[in-house]
Order: structure tokens, then sequence, then C-alpha cells
């Protein structure tokens, strides 16, 4: 029998073994958990945000979208009044654990590239101390998970790098699928990534079935969104292009360019800075598809979507953690200490802190306002129940049984709606995002009190309002106990009658988005 004849049976050939990665570091849970217990120690300092009582509201009308976002947060917030009732605490427990997780995962990220326990430190404080991480985390809103999202699924990616364990991006389709149904900007990051990593030449590992598998879970998570959408005529489509005429602008871009300067403390813009070269210079597919999907997300959102500087928030915590290695390597060749680096580290956060955290007493904080106003929106909305709660009072009870509580904007409703449900308030409707789709006020209200914010002049709103009533009256004024000139600062309720058509006719021409 002729050798070349015999047939040898083709085996698999056994995958290289993957270099261990160092033991993740204890005093990252450390850093961690300190940063957990700081979030929730100041998380009820101030009132709540804008955003979260409408998000509350919101949890009361669960579904598969809304106008402005999927569906997780509302999820959380019905959970977490569930739970704790309408409780500040209650409601930021679930921010505090996202930066929590925030932190661990920098220092995996670490990890997966070879770092030892300085460089996992330094990533756990780089990612503990951004003042993005700081003040998204401190409120429950979409981002606070978005940026969680964004460094898990950069973690998987350098995990995959690492081990060479494909099956690992049906894990990261899960991650994105989670992120998807939370905000939809992950999906633009998982695309650069995939992008990424073949232009960098990493088809073969992104061509197997555990890829497709990853992409079909990820898909599943944005379905529920998806119907709502489709029975409600695509409405994010008509915000989307309301927000960028907002936002947008040739300004917007410089704004977009500077503001990436401070979603890290400043002391550690050189750390990833370093990070993503040397992401770019391991010439490793996957490591440098991080670096890309980066660079070409930053443009996009400087040029295409006029976007909030903190949509790039969640890519930072992969380049910390590549950076810190960096650096690390560097102090251990010069025998250096890296304390000078973290002291200049807490000293930048520290006077970061007045404008991310309540730190502040309320009556100091109308500097800050300009530079950031999410601290100044957490303010006076008790003041606007009981200006609303002494107005409907004031009517006759006869009046007030064919009276609509009708707000302009979705922090109004929200909080009429959630802290005046126990002072005896009915419901508001409201126009604004999806407050407007929650239904009409009853067809035997035919007069309103209309809540609507300042700074407004009152003669051009009177204007407004009087295309929908014959008669239109203002009979209080909103303020607040800081003198906080804020959003609702020197608005106004309006007695409004004479309903000029059935609210089938005037209800769409109320409705607006933004």
């Amino acid at each position: 029998m002729a050798w070349h004849h015999v047939r040898v049976p083709r085996r698999a050939v056994p995958q290289e073994a993957a270099e261990p990665a160092p033991p993740l570091d204890r005093r990252v849970l450390l850093i961690a958990a300190v940063l957990f217990v700081v979030l929730m120690a100041l998380s009820a300092l101030y009132g709540f945000h804008r955003d979260e009582l409408y998000f509350l509201d919101a949890g009361r009308h669960l579904q598969g979208g809304y106008v402005d976002q999927p569906a997780v947060v509302p999820l959380l917030a019905r959970l977490s009044s569930m739970a704790f009732g309408v409780s500040l605490p209650g409601l930021r427990l679930w921010p505090a654990l996202a930066a929590f997780a925030t932190v661990v995962v920098a220092g995996l990220s670490a990890r997966e590239l070879g770092g030892r326990p300085r460089a996992q430190v330094l990533a756990a404080i780089g990612a503990a101390t951004m003042p993005a991480v700081l003040a998204i985390d401190h409120l429950l809103g979409p981002t606070a998970i978005d940026v969680l999202v964004w460094a898990t699924l950069a973690w998987l990616v350098l995990r995959v790098d690492r081990t060479g364990d494909t099956r690992l991006w049906a894990l990261a389709g899960v991650v994105v699928a989670v992120g998807v149904a939370n905000k939809h900007s992950v999906a633009f990051f998982a695309a650069a990534l995939l992008a990424g990593t073949v232009a960098c030449g990493g088809r073969s590992l992104v061509a197997n079935r555990w890829l497709v598998a990853g992409v079909v879970i990820a898909a599943l998570g944005s379905v529920p969104d998806l119907l709502w959408q489709a029975q409600h005529g695509w409405a994010t489509v008509e915000m989307t292009r309301t927000l960028n005429a907002e936002n947008g602008g040739a300004g917007n871009v410089v704004v977009w360019v500077g503001g990436q300067l401070i979603m890290t403390a400043l002391a550690l813009v050189p750390v990833w800075v370093v990070g993503l070269r040397e992401l770019w210079r391991s010439r490793r597919p996957l490591r440098r598809a991080i670096v890309v999907a980066y660079a070409v997300l930053f443009v996009f959102f400087a040029v295409t979507t006029g976007a909030k500087i903190y949509y790039l928030a969640g890519a930072y915590v992969p380049l910390l953690a590549a950076g810190a290695v960096g650096f690390d390597a560097r102090w251990t060749a010069r025998r250096g200490s890296s304390r000078p680096l973290l002291i200049w580290t807490v000293a930048t956060t520290a006077v970061a802190l007045p404008l991310v955290l309540p730190v502040l007493p309320p009556k100091d904080i109308g500097w800050t306002y300009a530079i950031n106003q999410v601290p100044g929106e957490s303010i006076g909305w008790n003041s606007v129940v009981g200006a609303v709660h002494a107005s409907w009072t004031a009517l006759p009870s006869a009046e007030q049984r064919q009276t609509a509580i009708i707000a302009a904007n979705y922090g109004e409703a929200g909080a009429i709606n959630e802290l005046g449900r126990g002072q005896g308030l009915p419901r508001a409707f409201g126009t604004h995002n999806n407050e407007w789709w929650w239904g009409t006020p009853p067809a035997r209200d035919t007069q309103a009190l209309v809540v609507a914010p300042g700074p407004r002049d009152v003669e051009d709103y009177d204007s407004y309002l009087r295309r929908f009533f014959t008669a239109v009256k203002p009979v209080a004024s909103l303020r607040n106990s800081y003198g906080l000139h804020n959003e609702e600062w020197g608005g106004h309720i309006y007695l409004c009658t004479g309903l000029r058509g059935p609210w089938s006719v005037i209800w769409p021409r109320l409705r607006h988005y933004g």
C-alpha cells in the first residue's frame, strides 16, 4: 500500500494558549465601593432632576419605547418606585451601581491589557474621577447605563483580543442588546468597532458564527422599541430632527472638541492620549479597532449630529485603561512614583466637584448654572407643585370638576404627577415628548390650568394660549426659595377658559418635542 494513498483524519489545530491575565487587584473594588458610597451619600441633598421626574412618570406608563428613549430607564424607575416609593436614594441606587460597575470594568480592561496592580488602580481611579461619570451617575438617566455598556463592550473586545475566544461575541451581543434597549448610541459604537476590526486586518476574528449570533442577539434588544416606533409614526425621527436643529451648528463643533478635554480629570488627559497611542501602536486588530471607533465617532458626533459632549464618555474608559498600562510600564522602567499624577488627579477633580455633584448649598450654585444646568434643574420642584396646588385649590369645586391641569414640559408634568400625587392634585396632562402621547384631557374639561416655564414674555404666551382658549389669565408665578434662575423661574400658571374646540382637535396642535 502506497503511503500517499493513506487518508489521515483531519484534526482541529489546538489554539495557542492565551497569555494569562494578572489577577484583579482588590483595590479596584475598594475604589468602586468608595465611589458608590459617595454617590449614595449625596443622592438626596438636592431634589429630583426634571428628567428623573419624567422617568418616574414614564414608569407608570410602561411600554416598548418612548419618543426620546427606549424602555430600560422607565422600567428601572418603575422598579424603584415599587420598592422604595418616590425616593431620591431609591431612584439613584441604579446609577450608583452603574458607577461601581464602570470602575470595576476599567480595572478589568487594564488587566486584559496585561496591566499589573498599579496600572489597574490607576485605571480605576481614572474612571472614578471622571467628571462625566460623577455628573452622569449622580442621576438616573439613560447615559449612566450607556457609559457602562460602552465600557463593558470595549472590555469584551480586549478580552477576545487576549484570549482569542470568539465565543465572547455572543456575550457582547447581550451587552449591546441591553444597551440598545436603553439608548440607541451603543449601536454606533458596536458598528464602528466591527468596521475598525475589519479595516485593521481582523476579518478572521469576526467572520464566524459567534459574531453572527452576537449580532442577532443585539438586534433583538431593539425589537420592542422598533415596534413602538412603527405604531407611533416613528416619533423619534421627528424628535431627533428637532434636537439636531437645537444643538447643531458650527459653534457646537468647538464646544464638542473642547468638551472632550473635561470628560476625564484634566490631569489624566495625557493618560488617555497615551492610551490611544498604545492601542494603535500594538498593531493588533481589535486594539486598533477601539482607536478607529473613537476617531470615527468623534467626527461623526461633532459634525453630523450636533451631539452633547458626553456622548463619547464611555469610550474613555478603555482609553484610560490602556494609558494606565502604558504609564505604569514607564514608571517601572524609570523606577518612578505615580504619586504626583494621583495628587494632580485628585486636585483637578476637586475643582470640578461643585459643577458635577451637589456639594454646595443650593443657594450658592447660581454661578454654576451657565456651565452645567443639571444641579440647578434639581432645585425648586416642590415650589412649583406648591404653586399649582394653591392655584387649583383656589378654584371652586364646581370649576375643579371641569378643569384640566396641563404642563408645558415633561419636568412640570412629572413633578405634578409624582410630587403632587400625595397633595390631592389630579393628574397633569403634558404636551411635551411622551407626556403628549399618554392621553388627552376628558371632554368635560372645558378649561385648564396651564403651567409654563420661564423666562418668557407673558403677553407672547398669552397670545399662544389664546389660539386654544377665549380667555387667558395669569394666576401665579413660578419661583424657588433659593432665588435660583433656572428654567422654571419666571414661569407662570394660567387659568384658561373657553376651549375653542374639542380636545381631539386642540391636542394635536399642542404637541412639541425637544
